[in-house]
């Protein structure tokens, strides 16, 4: 997601005041959810919309005026005046067009209307957002069609529908078509695998997601003193506090009371609009916290963590403060991430990626299993590629995140489970346990039959699988989708296998073994982040992919697009496009950046060094005068005038690499530039810049240190 430029205002009013109301009585109380389609629609209306929603069944646009009819009265009821089209284009952010209900009548008089065509579809201006050459700029006509499959809601006046954007030639344009794709592409595939194992019930299988949202604040004053943050999302300089997280005292801390206020009142925004935002806590950076909501099936989780997003940029603001959801807001500290939880359940509630009472005897779930395996061991790259970024660049492989190599931890049963099925020895069941801690009032407390890997970038963890890897500003619609698609290949590779065999489950077991036999280096125990996991990854012959530049490129590569196509997922064009729009934004970013870090320092840094030389000077020949000599200040003028002499030299490098990559043509070539000859250039400024920084007086730096920002809330 890519950063905005906030307006902090004077209005510290929070944006609600639930006080001590029970969330019961207002959660959801603004969308239009199952419980207001059951009471405001007809039973045959709300009985079709609901098999569509629930069993993938096609919408009958017959219903489409009943349900806007009943959406507009409830919106109105709720202070809406306008409605929109809400849709993710790839910017990586949404996109909106506020139209009126109103409709003016003959006698001059007003009317409010919302029809079902006007529910159905819209027409958005598609001419100024990235297309990757799908449609020329000239081309402006764009659609938007409803997703059901997420419920509408209302926000600040305006009724909010989910929708799908797509060009006048039916290419898609955007993060949910994809994402739709992917489900009904696993579902296909996963209800194949359940109807072999003989389950009749079930009518549809998805994914679920629950991220983790990870984010800074810091105080809206310090954030307009810093053009850096609010051009780019991050601080272009800065040298470290004394202090880091070193001391490991800030994760799970006490909230301070201002932070507390905050997150009260983004609870209480978020559950009214059905967010179940459910666990917040402080992380290990200063001024880092989390925020994680419940599982909800992919597409609503995806449009959730949106409005997750966009509730901690504008709560802050009401705060005083300001959000930052960059990846690497500042240097030396931990960045943020955005941890995606992910399963696969039935609509009967069955989670197929639970081990089971028994997992030596789950055969179903070792064929899940193993579907996972082959998928990530097969199109890692293509996972690396959605979650490639500018920022997360900065965060991958540094403090506390997994390096830019896709590994798999399975934990220690499934580890075992594994280990007996490779070598052709008895399966052995691991049981839970319990530990004492030795205190007579406290109770047994059970422990998992297995630890969970935090450094692992795919960790399995009882239920689900935790992707570790995605930055905290990205649309999980993005990865979730990619990572929907090459399992769904994975298990029609598997049916297909299956199909016809009279021992299910010795074929499942056999196929599972030989998923181990050719897949098992994705599959890792060990500590990621430790130096020697590279080499021993490069050993295994695992990808990495520290530039995004290259794990983009890694998009348009014959076996990608051949899996995207096949599950229906994506067309080559709309491959090629998306790989186009990504070079071109990573350009873009680093644009950004550059001409920001030049402005701030012919601005700011330069002027201030100036300063601190002439008072140096000053002193120096004013004890010269005095006949006294003073090597401690003559060191330091000499020190100044060196690295002013440096900033300039390194300021002219980046100049001109700034210059000859933009001369490129837009494409791989340019980005490759900027990743390369711009970025080390704005590194070799920072890397002299922060070292002044330490050696000026407090009040003539021209920016607020990392000490005042990161400590004062």
């Amino acid at each position: 997601m890519p950063n905005r430029v906030l307006f902090p205002t004077d209005n510290n009013e929070p944006l609600h005041r639930g006080g001590t109301e029970d969330p019961t009585h207002y959660f959801g109380e603004q969308v239009f959810n199952d419980y207001v389609m059951r009471t405001r629609l007809s039973s045959e209306t709300y009985h079709s919309l609901k098999e569509t929603i629930d069993a993938g069944e096609p919408l009958d646009s017959s219903i489409a005026g009943e349900v806007a009819a009943a959406m507009k009265q409830w919106a109105v009821e709720r202070g809406a005046t306008h409605y929109t089209h809400w849709f993710m284009p790839m910017t990586g952010t949404t996109g909106e067009k506020h139209d009126a209900f109103l409709q003016p009548t003959k006698d001059g008089q007003v009317i409010l209307e919302f029809s079902g065509k006007a529910l159905i579809k819209g027409e958005p201006d598609a001419s100024s957002f990235p297309s990757g050459g799908l449609r020329h700029t000239s081309a402006a006509r764009g659609y938007t069609a409803w997703d059901c499959t997420s419920p509408a809601f209302v926000k600040e006046g305006t009724l909010y529908i989910p929708t799908a954007f797509f060009s006048h030639t039916g290419e898609v344009l955007d993060k949910r078509a994809p994402l739709l794709r992917s489900v009904e592409a696993l579902n296909r595939q996963a209800m194949r695998i359940l109807r072999l194992f003989g389950n009749t019930t079930a009518r549809k299988v998805v994914s679920t997601i629950g991220p983790e949202q990870e984010y800074f604040i810091i105080d809206a004053e310090h954030y307009k003193q810093r053009p850096d943050l609010r051009y780019t999302g991050r601080t272009l300089f800065g040298a470290r506090s004394p202090k880091g997280q070193e001391l490991s005292d800030q994760y799970y801390g006490e909230l301070s009371e201002r932070i507390a206020n905050f997150m009260h009142d983004l609870d209480v925004a978020l559950w009214r609009l059905g967010v179940s935002a459910h666990t917040k806590h402080n992380e290990v950076a200063p001024s880092q916290h989390e925020l994680a909501i419940v599982f909800d099936p992919s597409s609503v989780a995806a449009d959730n963590n949106m409005l997750v997003m966009e509730m901690l940029e504008k709560t802050a603001i009401r705060h005083g403060l300001i959000c930052l959801l960059h990846e690497k807001p500042f240097a030396g500290l931990s960045g943020s991430g955005k941890h995606v939880n992910w399963s696969l359940a039935t609509d009967e509630g069955e989670n197929l990626l639970d081990v089971g009472e028994d997992v030596t005897t789950n055969y179903q779930f070792m064929i899940f299993l193993g579907a996972v395996i082959a998928a990530l061991d097969t199109h890692g790259d293509l996972l690396l590629m959605s979650i490639s970024t500018p920022a997360n660049e900065h965060r991958l492989g540094s403090h506390e995140a997994p390096p830019a190599i896709l590994s798999m931890n399975v934990g220690q049963e499934l580890q075992t489970l594994i280990n007996c099925i490779e070598h052709d020895l008895p399966l052995v069941r691991m049981n839970g346990s319990t530990t004492n801690l030795g205190v007579s009032s406290m109770s047994l407390c059970t422990v998992d039959t297995t630890d969970r890997n935090r450094t692992s970038p795919f960790a399995y963890s009882g239920n689900r699988f935790e992707f570790r890897m995605p930055g905290s500003s990205i649309n999980v619609a993005g990865p979730c989708y990619i990572l929907n698609t090459i399992v769904a290949q994975s298990l029609a590779d598997i049916a297909d296998q299956l199909y016809g065999v009279e021992d299910i489950e010795a074929a499942a077991l056999d196929i599972f073994k030989q998923i181990i036999l050719r897949h098992k280096r994705i599959l890792y125990d060990g500590d990621n982040y430790a130096a020697t996991w590279s080499k021993e990854a490069a050993r295994r012959g695992l990808l990495r992919l520290d530039s995004a530049v290259d794990a983009v490129h890694r998009f348009i590569d014959d076996k990608n697009i051949k899996v995207l196509e096949a599950q229906n997922v994506l067309t080559s064009a709309e491959v090629m496009a998306r790989h186009d729009v990504l070079m071109e934004h990573y350009a873009n970013v680093l644009g950004i950046e550059a001409r920001t870090a030049i402005d701030m320092v012919k601005q700011g840094i330069l002027p201030a060094c100036t300063q601190h030389l002439k008072d140096l000077a000053e002193t120096v020949f004013a004890c010269k005068q005095c006949g006294v000599k003073s090597e401690a200040t003559e060191q330091k003028l000499n020190y100044m005038i060196e690295n002013v002499d440096l900033i300039d030299e390194r300021l002219k490098v980046l100049e001109t690499a700034l210059d000859e990559a933009n001369a490129l043509p837009v494409g791989l070539t340019q980005a490759r530039a900027f990743s390369n000859s711009v970025k080390r250039a704005m590194e070799a400024l920072r890397e002299v810049v922060d070292g002044v920084e330490l050696n000026m007086p407090v009040d003539l730096w021209p920016y607020p240190s990392y000490g005042k920002m990161l400590y004062r809330i």
